[in-house]
């Protein structure tokens, strides 16, 4: 059997879940599920984007801070 637990929600919060649901017949528990299931997805293609993105910025600064392309500035 599944554990379950009461948590005490503004009514604001359970007015935006109302708007929320896919159907009217969704389980808050369902919603939120899906929802914590959402940002966990989304956080971690973030984590790799950051990721991505620090290896990306010395790659650049490589290409792009190099004596060639300050001669070429000046002249």
């Amino acid at each position: 059997m599944v554990e379950q637990s009461t948590i005490l929600l503004d009514k604001r919060l359970i007015e935006m879940l109302k708007k929320a649901r896919e159907h009217p017949r969704q389980t808050y528990n369902n919603l939120i599920e899906k929802m914590v299931k959402l940002f966990i997805d989304a956080k971690q293609k973030n984590q790799y984007d950051e990721f991505l993105h620090k290896i990306q910025q010395e790659k650049m600064k490589e290409i792009w801070d190099n004596e060639e392309d300050e001669v070429w500035e000046n002249a």
